[in-house]
């Protein structure tokens, strides 16, 4: 793992970046350039110590990839392409780009870099890599104006953001600890143009503390989890989280997510190479998940993590196909036009598998709205899927202040006809103009989740019979007792208090008569 002071000197690497490029490149723009060039030298140094290190086994001697020629490289083109899902040659390296950038070498420095991300594309063409690469750096555009006005400026600029993503201190060994440190330059750069990015910001990122206990409660007690899944993936971080505790465990993991933004799909695949995933062991989509959903055919999943767009449109029983599909007519009606959060619900709930566990953050009105949600709520409680309900904190996530929740489904695993309502409401700490989960909040969490059993103020096991006796109101608040917090007042203390403000009273007119008499006389 990355130590704190090397977390630090990437933080502050990056912060030097953005103020090299402020004037030039503003918000969520400027992380196309960076992040790209985080994921170009990632993917070069990959390739060259993979290289190395295999011809330095098979000789026993040091071995230099970056100052082989291109045409000797050509021989392991075929080699690499099939183990690491594309090819770059020694001239197209990182570091040799950035040795020319550091010589002033830079006239053509744009032209160099548009012709080098297209091949690197292109070695993956009719590989089974193919999806996993193509457009990965279709959102770095070296001809943009907001990088300069002129070719000159452009590649100026272009050559301040290498060498500055060059020197980032993440580590010599590329399968150690620069996978954390890259991982890490990623989050940072995600989370810093999330906080300033209102909305929009938290459509890409997920906050960690959220992304850990939604991963923590869907592997819980599931040992065997071969596939992790998330259909409104943004850029990853939610499947990420497994790639930090079960991927661990388990280096055979399947990540599969689906995502309808071209450049977040983008981010999600470049996240997941930064973080070490060979191509092999994800499969991210592009497109609309509720009408044309990418992984039908590789359900089910053992663990579902999710945080889908809150109450946006979609076409519902409008369309047809939509209203015959599998996925939603159990429930014998659909989310409203209006409101697609449930029908996210119903996408999960048929994607995962009898032994598996989907966490989902949740806009809180499908906790007790009423119409065709609440149909979809007796459905899923008369059927016992809902295992839990978590009230979070409010204002944890970039962009919403409200507070959100968390809803646990089950099939099969369930061993009982309950839901466990807990509240960690005021599980938090305020952390500027936004509230933050600590690692204590998430244990108390995850102990009230795992003990399954009431806690006053905290948790209560309620029986499905009893929740669809209550209209199938989902709402923690309705189950979960909520601790009184008014200060206790002792009525002798106040009635002695106002004893005494009346003498004071009393005395303060005597002396006031005793003055007016004064200055009459």
């Amino acid at each position: 793992m990355a130590t704190q002071q090397e977390r630090a000197e990437l933080h502050k690497t990056i912060w030097k970046i953005a103020n090299d490029l402020r004037g030039s490149v503003d918000g969520w723009e400027f992380k196309a350039y960076v992040l790209g060039s985080i994921f170009y030298r990632y993917i070069s140094e990959n390739i060259t110590n993979y290289l190395n290190n295999l011809q330095e086994q098979a000789d026993g001697e040091a071995f230099d990839y970056a100052a082989l020629s291109d045409e000797e490289a050509e021989e392991a083109r075929e080699m690499v392409v099939e183990e690491k899902g594309y090819f770059i040659l020694p001239s197209q390296l990182f570091c040799n780009v950035v040795k020319d950038c550091k010589d002033g070498k830079i006239d053509k420095l744009n032209e160099r870099l548009s012709n080098i991300f297209k091949d690197i594309e292109e070695s993956a063409q009719g590989q089974e890599s193919e999806r996993d690469l193509k457009g990965l750096f279709s959102d770095f555009t070296v001809e943009s104006n907001s990088l300069g006005k002129t070719v000159t400026k452009r590649n100026e600029l272009l050559s301040k953001v290498l060498v500055s993503v060059n020197d980032m201190k993440l580590a010599d060994d590329i399968e150690g600890n620069s996978i954390d440190a890259f991982g890490d330059a990623y989050e940072f750069l995600m989370q810093m143009y999330a906080a300033h990015a209102g909305k929009s910001g938290g459509e890409y990122f997920t906050p960690q503390q959220i992304s850990e206990l939604l991963a923590m409660i869907a592997a819980w007690n599931n040992p065997s989890i071969k596939s992790v899944y998330d259909p409104a993936c943004g850029s990853g971080s939610l499947l990420l989280k497994f790639a930090k505790t079960v991927g661990k465990e388990n280096p055979n993991l399947m990540y599969y997510g689906q995502e309808i933004n071209p450049s977040t799909y983008n981010l999600c695949r470049i996240n997941m190479f930064l973080h070490g995933i060979n191509f092999s062991n994800f499969d991210i989509a592009l497109g609309d998940t509720l009408k044309y959903p990418q992984h039908r055919d590789l359900e089910p999943f053992d663990a579902i993590v999710s945080n889908p767009p809150y109450s946006i449109t979609w076409a519902g029983d409008d369309d047809t196909v939509l209203a015959g599909d599998d996925r939603f007519t159990p429930a014998g009606v659909l989310a409203p036009k209006s409101k697609a959060d449930l029908a996210f619900t119903m996408h999960m709930l048929k994607a995962l598998s009898e032994s598996g566990t989907a966490a989902i953050v949740e806009f809180p009105g499908v906790l007790y709205r009423g119409g065709t949600e609440r149909i979809i709520r007796k459905y899923l409680v008369a059927n016992n899927y809902v295992d839990t309900v978590i009230q979070l904190p409010a204002n944890l996530f970039f962009g919403v202040g409200i507070a959100t929740c968390i809803i646990v489904l089950k099939k099969s695993a369930k061993k009982d006809s309950s839901v466990l309502f807990i509240d960690a409401s005021k599980l938090f700490q305020k952390n500027g103009n936004k509230n933050v989960l600590l690692p204590e909040h998430q244990d108390k969490i995850m102990e009230l989740f795992t003990n399954r059993k009431d806690e006053q103020y905290l948790a209560k096991l309620v029986k499905n019979d009893e929740i669809l006796s209550k209209d199938i109101n989902l709402s923690v608040s309705a189950y979960v007792e909520q601790e009184d917090t008014r200060e206790v007042i002792d009525i002798s203390d106040v009635n002695q208090q106002l004893r005494t403000l009346v003498d004071e009273g009393i005395k303060l007119n005597d002396r006031t008569e005793e003055i007016i008499n004064e200055l009459g006389e």
